[in-house]
């Protein structure tokens, strides 16, 4: 076999990852092209939590001159990877599940579904829960005669730091499940650590969200509780692997 038959499974795997990294791109522009017309009811739909706080007479402004097509260009384009991410996630399985067996297929498909709708339950929570608290304690705790008045951009920045903290803090479960196939840990090393992962949640919560209590304790307290559930799906995964492993022993035997 000479050195250029070696070397061509190498070049059609990178010419396959990139015509799946093409693919995404593309997807992504077609999803902005078609939201973009909607650009500005997008970022209204988006502001609402902090607009029904302002006082009455009180508008959100712009404060640099750019803003005013900047901001819901870049909310757009946030939202159409977001909107992306399911077929984002289906090119990439179809990348790596040619050299998956057949087990560790039967295993990744629910984990990728999971996963995807773990982050959007993520972004939900943030916006339906979160955000009515946080703006309704920020607006209320004010000088009584300052007037809340919030820049378009500092609002986009707070929340896409929001809904990127609680996206990805929702996949504690699917974290936990896979340190445990991985054999790197067992649900009973993880419940034993319980104590240090309940303190590590409030201080992710801390470092992740605005310093407000109400904000960092929303993030922690279902940080926790996923990670309870990440045990339990763990234990689970960890029976059916070990009744997979004793049929095995059973049919050679």
């Amino acid at each position: 076999m000479t050195e250029e038959d070696k070397a061509l499974p190498l070049v059609e795997h990178l010419t396959e990852l990139r015509d799946r990294l093409l693919r995404c791109l593309l997807a992504i522009l077609i999803v902005f092209v078609a939201l973009y017309a909607f650009a500005n009811e997008i970022y209204g739909f988006v502001s609402e939590p902090l607009r029904k706080f302002l006082p009455e007479g009180a508008t959100m402004i712009a404060t640099d001159v750019a803003s005013p097509f900047l901001t819901p260009f870049k909310l757009t384009l946030v939202l159409a990877v977001f909107a992306a991410v399911p077929y984002l996630l289906f090119q990439m399985w179809s990348f790596v599940a040619p050299g998956m067996y057949r087990h560790e297929k039967r295993f990744a498909i629910p984990l990728l579904i999971s996963s995807v709708l773990l982050f959007y339950a993520g972004i939900a929570f943030a916006y339906f829960v979160v955000f009515p608290l946080v703006f309704g304690f920020f607006t209320s705790i004010g000088p009584t005669e300052m007037t809340v008045m919030t820049d378009i951009n500092s609002y986009l920045n707070f929340i896409l730091k929001l809904f990127f903290a609680f996206g990805i803090a929702f996949e504690i479960p699917i974290a936990t499940v896979l340190l445990v196939w991985a054999g790197i840990s067992t649900p009973d090393a993880l419940a034993s650590k319980r104590r240090y992962i309940v303190v590590g949640c409030f201080v992710l919560g801390m470092l992740l969200t605005p310093p407000d209590v109400i904000s960092q304790a929303l993030l922690a307290f279902p940080m926790w509780l996923l990670f309870e559930v990440g045990v339990v799906m763990s234990r689970w995964i960890e029976k059916d692997r070990s009744e997979a492993t004793e049929q095995g022993k059973n049919s050679n035997a």
